[in-house]
């Protein structure tokens, strides 16, 4: 719920730099082997559908599927944040970053 509040509130703001800032997203990270600095370029949304389920079945290599009808169809957006250098590409889920946040304040 609290991702689907950022997102909403990123999606809304009309300075987005400011919005990020404000929530404490950092615009570099270490890079792999903390060698180099990673910049926040892109901010990623990506909606999505599920549209049915698939589980394992008992007795059987196959998945059961089973299909949504229309009212059971749900939409969610998902936020990356992307990252990159010269040799590396990062993305960071905002849930991941969300949940980091939530830790550091607990503490």
């Amino acid at each position: 719920m609290l991702a689907t509040q950022f997102i909403d509130g990123f999606v809304q703001a009309r300075d987005k730099a400011a919005y990020l800032r404000l929530a404490g997203v950092p615009f570099e990270r270490p890079g792999a082997g903390g060698s180099t600095a990673l910049k926040l370029v892109d901010v990623e949304l990506r909606t999505e559908w599920q549209v049915g389920t698939a589980a394992p079945s008992f007795g059987s290599a196959e998945l059961s599927y089973l299909p949504f009808p229309g009212p059971m169809v749900t939409e969610r957006t998902n936020m990356s944040l992307v990252y990159v250098s010269m040799r590396e590409k990062s993305l960071l889920d905002i849930r991941d970053f969300l949940s980091d946040r939530k830790q550091e304040f607990d503490r």
